[in-house]
């Protein structure tokens, strides 16, 4: 192959994929599923600051790269963030007794209590 594609991973990248196949044997599914994983977010990354870049060339409009590159790449919900939505699934699925009810709001007190 002698002409690399604008949106190819980095050798150095390849050469740490390589060395984690070499170094994990037993583990090689694993290991190709986070190979898999990593190189289409490389490639993502890569599309995502050509596209950056063509904006910030031709349109003058830097403000819009910081709103691109937020809605492209949000952050998952926390793992706190993720708890609270799950018990609010739980409120609306469960017919509660006053018990229970009492004790979804007191884990629902502590999780909204944790930092983000």
């Amino acid at each position: 192959m002698t002409d690399q594609h604008p949106i190819t991973p980095p050798p150095e990248l390849f050469k740490q994929w390589e060395d984690d196949i070499l170094n994990e044997r037993d583990n090689v599914d694993h290991v190709l599923d986070c190979a898999w994983r990593n190189g289409f977010q490389a490639g993502a990354d890569q599309e995502l600051e050509a596209c950056c870049e063509w904006i910030d060339q031709n349109t003058g409009r830097w403000d819009l790269l910081a709103e691109l590159r937020a809605a492209r790449r949000s952050k998952p919900l926390s793992l706190k963030a993720q708890a609270l939505k799950e018990m609010d699934k739980l409120d609306e699925m469960w017919d509660v007794t006053s018990i229970e009810d009492e004790s979804l709001a007191t884990i629902r007190r502590a999780l909204e209590s944790l930092p983000d």
